[in-house]
């Protein structure tokens, strides 16, 4: 097991990318010692990759970038939007010269229709996956699929469902990108969906189930670790926690109550709790 050691732009700044605050989220995640910086790209695709490859260079940083789809690129409503944001998120991650984009690209987060997923809207989903794997691959890029929690999502929320539909789809280039945070509300453990995935997980989003220090909630990191070792894991491990000591944060994810740790602390302490239990 040799991973990479990442953080979220979301330790740093709430969800919009902007020149400044990108260019703050990268140094910062150098400053703290990270391996790589995993770039939320916001949905107007309003994004300088030029200039934020030089900056990523010049402060000695890898990167990823994810994409969570936005409520008017639902994939079972609007699958031709939905192709055409994330094969523009495809063009900015090969940009940057990466070879990841994952995130929420089953689903725009909060949509519901009030009833379960349908045989039609996998049918969608799975020819808009296909598409766009079928445009990622000549660009060298791996599309991960994050599940999410039903309070998000209707789509995908466990990683089976969304091993399922990419062993349908059957391009190399799908994998699994999971989130212990939603792990800790929709799987029965956390050493299962890892072992099951094995060489299709590509991504972890290492997150607390109060989304503050790693290692003083509910997530079984044991569990977790065990897994991830098991199938010797080669992948990235993201810091993705929050502190509405960010200005901006608390509205942006729902953090309603004043949090214990800043942003340096949650840094510094969870990677090297990351560190140890990888050891």
């Amino acid at each position: 097991m040799n991973p990479l050691f990442g953080t979220s732009i979301l330790s740093w700044i709430p969800p919009m990318w902007t020149a400044e605050s990108g260019l703050y989220a990268i140094q910062q995640t150098a400053k703290y010692g990270f391996d790589l910086l995993e770039i939320l790209l916001p949905p107007s695709m309003e994004f300088d990759a030029a200039t934020v490859k030089k900056q990523l260079k010049n402060n000695n940083i890898q990167a990823v970038c994810s994409l969570n789809l936005p409520k008017e690129a639902h994939i079972p409503f609007y699958p031709g939007k939905a192709k055409q944001l994330i094969k523009t998120a495809l063009d900015k991650t090969a940009q940057l010269e990466t070879n990841y984009l994952g995130g929420v690209l089953h689903s725009g987060i909060g949509v519901f229709t009030g009833k379960q997923r349908t045989k039609e809207e996998e049918d969608i989903l799975c020819e808009v996956w296909d598409d766009v794997a079928g445009y990622a691959a000549p660009l060298g890029i791996t599309i991960g699929i994050e599940p999410i929690n039903r309070y998000e999502s209707y789509v995908c929320t466990s990683a089976e469902e969304v091993l399922t539909f990419i062993k349908r789809v059957g391009a190399p280039n799908l994998a699994l990108h999971l989130d212990t945070f939603h792990m800790n509300i929709e799987e029965n453990n956390f050493y299962d969906p890892v072992v099951a995935a094995g060489s299709k997980l590509r991504h972890v989003h290492m997150t607390e189930s109060d989304r503050g220090m790693l290692g003083e909630g509910t997530v079984c990191w044991e569990d977790l670790f065990r897994a991830l070792h098991e199938i010797d894991f080669n992948g990235n491990l993201v810091l993705e926690n929050f502190s509405n000591t960010i200005p901006g944060m608390a509205e942006a994810v729902s953090l309603w109550r004043p949090s214990q740790y800043g942003a340096s602390d949650l840094a510094v302490g969870s990677l090297a709790f990351m560190k140890k239990m990888a050891k």
